[in-house]
């Protein structure tokens, strides 16, 4: 699990609601929509206009987009 000091704004990340037991994982993205500092941050989850606190889930891994190189070699194949 990533511990909420070290997760970046902006940022899609797999994670857990805490209040549902057993809950699959989801694509959630970290939102400054609020605001940049922290404590303004809020969780949203895709496909919905909801925001959670970000203490709300357990993070288990960021998302990190494909690099351009290996979108182009795709891209070629």
């Amino acid at each position: 699990m990533i511990p909420l000091t070290k997760l970046k704004p902006d940022c899609f990340y797999w994670a857990t609601p805490k209040a549902e037991r057993g809950a699959k994982a989801e694509v959630v993205l970290l939102s400054t929509i609020f605001g940049a500092e922290p404590e303004y941050w809020t969780v949203a989850c895709l496909g919905s206009d909801e925001h959670h606190m970000p203490a709300d889930f357990e993070f288990i891994a960021r998302i990190v987009p494909p690099s351009s190189s290996f979108a182009m070699e795709l891209a070629a194949e």
